[in-house]
């Protein structure tokens, strides 16, 4: 799964999504701690990197990627598994939450996968004593929702900026017919275009 956006060049990209993820958090009024919203910028830094780290793929079906990670016998291993599962589904619904629905995907189905995902592995540290960590993910866990909001928001700005040539353009405006988000509305409508859906969802 390709990500559909250029990201901008920045002094490093974890400053760049600190300024975008504090103001996709205003957009969308999530409330979050120092904490998570740190997470949520390295989280969303490692997976602009050109090789990010293995997420879960659409290949393989992710209650069994759930189950072989509950199943772990090594307790490292186990949570390494549970939060690269709850981040992958973290980002993949953020960002490409219309490639779910189009396969069929039930939103709630991968909003539960990705809460218990978390909150297994703020179980486990939970029972290793590490309190700080442990408070994280169950705010990761409790607020997942409003954290794929946050994350489909900073894909709606870094895809924003893209309207600089017409391929670009059109990538904004199709995510805009998949989501209606006012963001790109706004750039459409700042690069001389007006995004309406015709009788058959064309550009008018």
């Amino acid at each position: 799964m390709t990500e559909p956006t250029t990201i901008v060049a920045a002094q490093s990209v974890s400053t760049f999504f600190q300024g975008v993820v504090e103001e996709a958090k205003r957009a969308r009024g999530v409330e979050a701690t120092e904490g998570a919203t740190c997470y949520l910028v390295e989280l969303l830094a490692e997976f602009a990197h050109p090789n990010p780290r293995s997420g879960p793929t659409p290949d393989r079906p992710l209650t069994l990627l759930l189950d072989e990670a509950l199943r772990a016998p090594d307790p490292a291993d186990r949570f390494e598994r549970l939060r690269m599962l709850g981040d992958g589904v973290l980002y993949g619904c953020g960002f490409f939450g219309d490639h779910f629905e189009a396969r069929g995907v039930d939103t709630k189905y991968l909003l539960g996968l990705g809460t218990r995902a978390y909150l297994s592995a703020s179980f486990l540290l939970r029972h290793g004593a590490n309190d700080g960590a442990n408070d994280l993910f169950a705010e990761l866990a409790a607020k997942f929702g409003g954290f794929v909001d946050v994350v489909a928001e900073v894909a709606d700005a870094t895809i924003a900026m893209g309207t600089e040539d017409s391929r670009g353009l059109l990538r904004v405006y199709e995510r805009w017919l998949k989501t209606g988000s006012e963001r790109l509305a706004t750039a459409l409508t700042s690069r001389g275009v007006m995004p309406t859906r015709g009788a058959k969802g064309v550009l008018q």
